[in-house]
């Protein structure tokens, strides 16, 4: 390599990592501007910057992967409907279309075109979490997706530096919160537009024109180093199924896997029909989170962006309840969605064991509550909560699982103090849940225990769409099953796992969220692990005794 070679590449990579740094900042501005406590607590949001043919360069560390991935085509859809050339400075485009976005309504994506010296030379994009957009409500009872709340087509949300007053208004008039709402659309805005003058001061910096050189750079050496790792793999095709709840019938999960030099493809083939309530993932959001999995167990070191991901490819059959058609209920995507990675887990476990973990609680638990209040400031409409909890990842090679961690999903818990400020719920208890984990030489994560009543004289009601409680993680070569999880009432009551349920005055609604799956024969555990899990009360003395073997 000459010298210039050497110095073109090494400020390449510098202009990568700026993207990184830039994109970071994009997502902090929205994190920090944001009204909805899921986006401002728990990070449901997306970040990212994209070259004029709509492909993306770099993604924010901060952002849940269902958002990430789907984001990267998100892009190209507004592009076809707005061409590159119509577009003009201080032009600003939105959507919540689940198959042009991140797979249902509740999710905004905004894209903003950056412009220099007159052309437009990237674009950002951004989506986060929008907690309630009227319909149903964040729930799967609906029938179709039009009962799911208001449908936003590809639209201008700005035209050229001016807000589109009529579609704001009809925003805030279909939703139960219009001020987290209209704050939330704005903070999407920003966040682009301040990654769009970061950029252009990258830009002078360096003393770039166009991103067209950088953009080839980083395509095709991420494309080329995760092409490197695949091949290091064994060659073929592995098969998994994995059976889940459902709404109101068990769900079959079915993946073939196959791995050539080159790349690996996943094919979906023999998975249930798609429901007719709103548990349906469209395949945008199928991908996002099948590509995460692979990603995670073959690359995780790559960065993400188009080039990396354009080395696995996703199909599922049609009318398949990975590749629902609209109009389709989605509301609840999230709830099969984010069982793929484990899915695909199964199927990588074949033929590398050590490469991944046990199955784990996947889905994050989103307990949706709404209702009304005393608070005369409150408005009209009530409060509404999306509190964020998770169950316990599944054993690993060597290491335990972790507890009340998000995976596949990476958001943050939702603070008590948080919750309580904001609406008149109590949160009496939430712990992790004794014996949750799967027992093994390296035990599940645990799940956790989580006890709510409202604290004034108003009933509310739970949006359930949780999982994994009919068919719970599965234990691994030898390794036990997780806890399934459980929904109920302190009076005894047991609710179901999905749909609209009401809380009655004085009654405590509990959670128990699930454990992630052991691995290996739970008697080869070390004494010393079984001991510190008996003193920190991870497992009871009984368990010690007759499943681990310990005196």
């Amino acid at each position: 390599m000459s010298r210039n070679d050497a110095s073109l590449t090494i400020d390449s990579q510098m202009m990568w990592h700026r993207l990184i740094a830039i994109v970071e900042e994009q997502a902090q501005v929205l994190l920090r501007t944001a009204f909805s406590p899921i986006v401002r607590e728990c990070g449901d949001l997306s970040a990212g910057v994209f070259d004029t043919a709509g492909q993306m360069l770099a993604q924010a560390i901060t952002g849940a992967p269902g958002h990430v991935n789907t984001m990267a085509d998100s892009v190209q859809h507004f592009l076809r409907k707005y061409p590159l050339q119509a577009m003009q400075p201080g032009d600003v485009f939105i959507t919540n279309d689940p198959w042009m976005g991140t797979g249902h309504l509740n999710d905004f994506v905004v894209v903003t075109p950056c412009f220099k010296g007159g052309k437009a030379i990237a674009l950002f994009c951004c989506t986060s979490h929008v907690m309630d957009i009227g319909g149903l409500g964040f729930g799967p009872d609906a029938s179709d997706v039009f009962m799911e709340g208001l449908y936003i087509p590809m639209l201008k949300l700005f035209d050229r530096g001016t807000v589109n007053e009529t579609l704001m208004s009809m925003i805030c008039a279909n939703t139960r919160q219009p001020l987290e709402t209209e704050g939330d659309t704005y903070a999407l805005a920003t966040c682009n537009g301040v990654g769009a003058t970061r950029l252009l001061e990258m830009m002078d910096e360096f003393k770039l024109e166009s991103l067209d050189a950088l953009a080839h750079y980083i395509l095709h050496h991420s494309r080329a180093a995760v092409l490197e790792e695949i091949r290091k793999l064994p060659k073929g095709t592995w098969r998994n199924t994995m059976t889940i709840d459902g709404y109101d019938t068990p769900i079959d999960l079915s993946a073939s896997v196959t791995v050539s030099d080159a790349g690996i493809h996943v094919d979906y083939a023999g998975t249930s029909a798609q429901s007719t309530h709103g548990i349906n993932v469209p395949l945008s959001y199928a991908t996002a989170y099948t590509m995460f999995g692979l990603a995670c167990a073959v690359a995780g070191r790559i960065p993400n962006n188009t080039g990396s991901l354009s080395a696995f490819s996703v199909s599922a059959p049609p009318g398949s309840v990975l590749n629902a058609l609209k109009p389709a209920p989605v509301s609840t995507r999230h709830v099969i969605g984010q069982m793929l990675p484990d899915v695909m887990f199964g199927c990588l476990r074949q033929m590398s064991p050590d490469r991944v973990p046990a199955e784990g609680a996947s889905s994050v638990w989103l307990i949706t509550m709404r209702g009304e209040t005393t608070d005369p400031n409150a408005g009209r409409y009530g409060f509404t909560l999306g509190f964020t909890s998770n169950g316990g990842t599944g054993a690993r090679n060597g290491r335990d699982g972790m507890s009340a961690t998000a995976y596949p999903t990476n958001l943050s818990g939702t603070p008590v103090e948080i919750a309580e400020t904001q609406t008149p719920l109590i949160f009496w208890r939430k712990e992790l849940r004794e014996g949750s984990g799967g027992a093994g030489k390296t035990r599940g994560g645990l799940g956790q225990v989580i006890e709510v009543e409202s604290a004034c004289d108003k009933s509310f009601e739970i949006l359930a769409s949780f999982d994994r409680i009919q068919f719970p993680p599965r234990g691994q070569d030898g390794g036990q099953n997780g806890a399934s999880g459980f929904i109920g009432l302190q009076s005894g009551r047991t609710l179901k796992g999905k749909g609209n349920q009401k809380i009655e005055r004085g009654e405590r609604l509990i959670i128990m969220t699930p454990g992630g799956a052991g691995r290996d024969d739970p008697k080869a555990r070390s004494r010393e692990f079984v001991s510190r899990d008996l003193e920190d009360q991870l497992i009871s003395a009984a368990t010690a005794h007759t499943v681990y073997g310990a005196a």
